[in-house]
């Protein structure tokens, strides 16, 4: 599971993407700066893993982790190939969700590729490329679908009549996720893998002052995006890239501090990005290793050990499952199981986040 970070030229996202990432990324002050994609695999910060490391003293800790890729810059006409646009737009249908960055400060140092400051407007320039491809890979399918729906194919009239009511949503400037759908209807949108149909996360990147409440150009995205199914984080990047470069952590909480912020902002995003991609975590622990396991929500208990080794998924028997608050409570496995705390499940059982779960399988 991966998400995209995209944007105009210049508005910050590979100073991001560095923030985020050991993977460093170039970052300078001329659009396409940024040519290939480039990818990092992020830990997502949980402080569970730090209570589970102090009660069991595992030889190791893995935490969960979310694929990110900094995707270049967009600009005006992507969607007709320009600015290498085909072959950036190809790199964003790859991704699972979206995290758009927004250029919310003033600094006359910095080039915008637009005159004058207005992420609303960058907003919608990004917004309409995107709603173009999504019309042309829709409009290559109707052609499909209309003519077997003249032959009176029922899924091919249902098909028809989703992709029609598709097409006039973008024809009207809204993009596919904000367009209401039904389950079923979504279903035909599926393999197309729509640009604008992915989740989307909004990060306006602001100037020190504005790292805790926002801004004037903050609250109109706010007002922009209002009825989009999306979410908003404002962070000064520039100065989060300048955080991560410090090595001690009590320096890192004196700049956050002086910043009137509680955790680095990059810690924010990725447990944003980590819910955009519908994902949450359930835990092993042994004196081996305490580990964060990421699984879908909604996922049953055979799918979750499948995550481990596909043998768990064939062969599974049965999931002995502790909830986190009860393991911290109680202190130790044993403490559980004589508490009566400890929970068997079957093949139906739906794991919860934070889940604590030992496996039983036989192949």
């Amino acid at each position: 599971m991966k998400a995209g970070i995209v944007g105009l030229p210049n508005v910050g996202k590979s100073t991001l993407f560095n923030c985020l990432s050991n993977a460093k990324a170039q970052s300078a002050n001329f659009p396409f700066c940024t040519i290939e994609p480039n990818i990092g695999v992020v830990n997502v910060p949980d402080s569970r893993l730090q209570k589970l490391e102090k009660l069991v003293n595992p030889e190791r800790v893995m935490p969960a982790t979310v694929e990110i890729v900094d995707i270049a810059g967009l600009v005006k006409g992507a969607s007709k190939g320009e600015g290498l646009g085909n072959k950036f737009l190809a790199n964003i249908r790859e991704t699972d969700a979206i995290i758009h960055v927004l250029r919310c400060f003033d600094d006359d140092n910095i080039i915008h590729v637009d005159e004058g400051i207005d992420p609303v407007r960058d907003k919608g320039t990004i917004d309409v490329e995107l709603q173009l491809k999504d019309l042309e890979a829709i409009e290559k399918r109707l052609e499909k679908v209309k003519k077997a729906s003249r032959t009176g194919d029922k899924e091919a009239t249902k098909e028809f009549d989703t992709l029609t009511k598709v097409v006039n949503g973008l024809e009207g400037f809204n993009s596919v996720r904000s367009i209401e759908l039904s389950d079923d209807e979504r279903e035909y949108l599926k393999p197309l893998q729509l640009l604008t149909d992915k989740p989307i996360l909004y990060v306006c990147n602001v100037d020190d002052a504005s790292a805790v409440s926002g801004n004037a150009y903050v609250d109109a995205v706010k007002e922009a995006v209002k009825d989009e199914n999306a979410e908003i984080i404002i962070l000064a990047v520039a100065t989060e890239a300048d955080i991560t470069e410090l090595e001690e952590y009590e320096e890192r909480q004196m700049f956050l501090e002086d910043l009137g912020l509680k955790e680095p902002g990059a810690s924010k995003l990725i447990r944003a990005a980590y819910r955009l991609l519908n994902l949450q975590t359930y835990f092993t622990a042994g004196i081996k290793e305490v580990r964060a396991w990421t699984i879908n929500i909604g996922d049953t208990a055979p799918q979750a050990a499948g995550v481990i080794h596909t043998d768990f998924e064939k062969g599974f028997i049965r999931a002995e499952v502790i909830k986190y608050e009860d393991y911290v409570l109680y202190g130790t496995e044993a403490k559980v199981r004589d508490a009566g705390k400890l929970g068997v499940e079957g093949k139906e059982y739906v794991v919860q986040d934070g889940d604590m779960i030992n496996f039983r399988f036989n192949v």
